[in-house]
């Protein structure tokens, strides 16, 4: 059997519509946050996990501490997981999609594991081998969010895209 996005039920389609809309919004506030907290920068992506550097005057006070080990375990631990479940979901829907080539498709499916991996993995590289692990963050979290939202607007078009029944 062959399914497709348009072809489910008006109802089951709503419902995956109204989800991928809710979620887009809450990995769009994730994003927020994120750049929010790093300023969107190399610098402020080191900043934000090694901490801030102390200037030689003896009354600066640090702006941002190091995380310790403890919270990039929670940080790490919670995102993982998280993310795991919410390209679980993403890929199982967009599995039904028709507009991308195969290819293409296991591509953004796939990718994004990948991506997870390297993502969270490199803050502790950033953290404790070399800050020149911000890169490796930077490139794989464009990619795992690129995926998503590739992911979400192909389903939600092909989910509100009319389908026809041919005779």
């Amino acid at each position: 059997m062959n399914y497709e996005l348009r072809t489910f039920p008006k109802l089951f389609r709503q419902l995956i519509a109204a989800y991928l809309i809710v979620l887009s919004i809450g990995v769009t506030m994730g994003l927020a946050f994120v750049m929010e907290t790093t300023d969107a920068t190399p610098k402020g992506t080191i900043e934000r996990f090694n901490g801030s550097q102390l200037s030689d005057d003896d009354f600066d006070i640090q702006e941002k501490y190091p995380k310790s080990t403890h919270e990039l375990l929670m940080t790490t631990h919670n995102h993982i997981i998280g993310f795991s479940f919410i390209f679980i979901t993403m890929g199982l829907i967009f599995y039904f999609s028709q507009s991308v080539n195969r290819s293409l498709k296991k591509f953004i499916i796939i990718e994004p594991f990948l991506s997870i991996i390297l993502t969270f993995g490199s803050i502790w590289g950033m953290r404790f081998v070399h800050h020149s692990f911000v890169y490796v963050i930077i490139i794989s979290a464009i990619l795992m969010y690129g995926s998503f939202f590739v992911m979400a607007a192909v389903s939600l078009y092909e989910l509100f895209t009319p389908w026809k029944k041919s005779n």
